[in-house]
């Protein structure tokens, strides 16, 4: 029997464009529809807005041994206070103030964020210049050598279509192994240009790579492109986020659903428990099945401007993690 998100998560292929459509196939600017379904202009491919960072971007900060200690809850003990850079695509694009918000309130966080919608990890490279939707100054060594992070947060869905320029054409569905040979060493260079601009030693930046959710297109993609960042994390000392497991059932860690059971935190705080007669709470729009803002997709992108339990869950799972990386 059909299942009846599939027409739903189909339409909503349609609409993602820039946005990070995980493998609709083909590399023109809109994918084909089927007979009966029209694309709005607002929805089509489009070229990411400019990031809106979150706080002041400071671009000297102590090196690891003077760094500002903040005190820990009453009681507790004193803890260092991290400085924190964010880079990725749609996903981190929406989750930027929310993660923001959630580093300086539990960490003391300072925080900046650049994220563009569309992108891939070949974007944040040094070189790939035109031919990248990340312009010079956003690229990550750039934004490492200016800010002098302890923790670079990466947030890619894996964007596996045609168009993100610096991919040179390469997508998942029309060659699947190129896509993971190629996904693989820009995961590794990448972590590399990160390393080389922030120096050595105890001022070199950490990694935190954020694991994705389940995709209900392409699951056996997801699940690889995770196992991609774990593999990258062991062999370069960085830090993973399963931020992708806090929007999973917990039974199966990689099969997508709309809704999930209110956690308690949900439960005392009603806005985020969006079905508190059935205990369940929405991840995802009824018209979207990858992005977890609440509120309509527009043409610009933007951060989230909707309570939205997936955003907050994920964010917690990437704060989680910093602060135990310390």
């Amino acid at each position: 029997m059909r299942k009846p998100w599939i027409g739903g998560v189909l339409a909503a292929v349609l609409l993602l464009g820039a946005c990070g459509d995980p493998g609709s196939g083909g590399e023109s600017a809109e994918a084909p529809r089927p007979p009966g379904t029209r694309t709005s202009d607002a929805a089509r491919d489009r070229p990411p807005a400019e990031p809106s960072g979150s706080g002041p971007a400071s671009t000297t900060r102590p090196r690891a041994a003077d760094r500002a200690k903040k005190p820990d809850k009453p009681g507790g003990s004193r803890a260092t206070a991290p400085k924190v850079l964010y880079l990725g695509d749609s996903l981190a694009m929406e989750n930027q103030n929310v993660l923001g918000d959630q580093l300086r309130t539990g960490l003391g966080a300072r925080y900046r964020s650049a994220p563009y919608s569309g992108t891939t990890l070949c974007d944040y490279l040094d070189g790939t210049g035109k031919d990248s939707l990340v312009p010079d100054k956003d690229k990550a060594a750039a934004l490492v050598r200016a800010e002098r992070p302890d923790y670079v947060v990466l947030q890619f869905w894996g964007n596996a279509w045609g168009y993100t320029p610096c991919m040179d054409g390469i997508t998942y569905d029309k060659s699947p192994q190129k896509y993971f040979d190629r996904y693989a060493a820009d995961a590794k260079e990448l972590a590399a240009q990160i390393h080389d601009a922030g120096g050595s030693g105890a001022d070199r930046p950490r990694i935190v790579w954020v694991l994705q959710g389940p995709d209900p297109i392409t699951p056996d993609r997801v699940r690889r492109v995770n196992g991609l960042y774990e593999a990258q994390a062991r062999a370069s000392g960085g830090v993973l986020a399963d931020a992708g497991k806090a929007v999973a059932p917990a039974a199966d860690r990689y099969t997508w659903v709309e809704k999930l059971p209110c956690t308690a935190y949900e439960k005392r705080n009603p806005a985020y428990c969006t079905d508190p007669s059935s205990g369940r709470t929405a991840l995802h729009r009824d018209d979207d099945y990858l992005h977890f803002c609440l509120a309509p997709t527009t043409a610009k992108s933007r951060p989230c401007p909707a309570r939205s339990p997936g955003i907050r869950r994920m964010t917690a799972e990437i704060t989680r993690a910093v602060g135990s990386a310390g």
